[in-house]
This record gives C-alpha cells, sequence and structure tokens, in this order.
C-alpha cells in the first residue's frame, strides 16, 4: 500500500555525510517508532527527472547518473521492523529549500 508521508529517523552510528545515509535504525511515522530489525533490500538512483534531466551534457549527465550530484538522487531501502512489518523507505537527496539545504526522509509504502 503506498504511503508517501515524510518520516523521522534515528542512527546509532550517524552516517558520515549525510546526503550518503545508510538505513536507519528506527523510524517514528504516524507518532508510532518502529525499529528495523533487517535490512531487505536498499537501491540508490542518481536519475535526473524533469527539468533536471535537460540542464546537463551528456557525458556529465552519464557520471552523475553514477555518483549523483548535488541534491539529486535517493537512497532507498526495503526494510523489516521487529513487529514483523514492512515497508520501503527512502531518503531523498533534494534539498527542502535554500534555508535547508538537507535531504528528506520518507515512507514510500507498507508491504
Amino acid at each position: 500500500m503506498y504511503i508517501g508521508d515524510p518520516i523521522t529517523v534515528e542512527f546509532d552510528r550517524p552516517p558520515l555525510f549525510s546526503k550518503r545515509p545508510h538505513c536507519p535504525d528506527r523510524f517514528t511515522w504516524n507518532e508510532q517508532t518502529f525499529a528495523v530489525a533487517e535490512v531487505l533490500g536498499q537501491n540508490t538512483d542518481f536519475g535526473r527527472r524533469g527539468r533536471m534531466a535537460q540542464n546537463m551534457q551528456p557525458e556529465h549527465a552519464r557520471r552523475a547518473a553514477q555518483r549523483g550530484s548535488w541534491g539529486v538522487g535517493r537512497y532507498s531501502f526495503r526494510v523489516r521492523t521487529t513487529d514483523g512489518r514492512t515497508f520501503d523507505i527512502y531518503y531523498d537527496r533534494a534539498p527542502k529549500d535554500i534555508d535547508h539545504p538537507e535531504g528528506q526522509w520518507f515512507l514510500r509504502a507498507e508491504l
């Protein structure tokens, strides 16, 4: 079931780089905290979409699709929580606005 809500995450060991996170240890959604028991899968997607796909020369776009570029990309994780539920969560590297350059975590779906 698709959800698409923002979540808050917690790490026992914070990522070295905020724009390249590993899977969080816990996340909070609808005022309920879920502890991650197992990472079932993970994926990165640095593809540029919409207008962003047109603003780079092809050779630079190929490199950016492999390594990422500022504010573009997602880190996705499929996790099983300690209560046995399975969720897809992701970190979107896009900045919220000029004053908040960090990205945001989302709960994509419960499976």
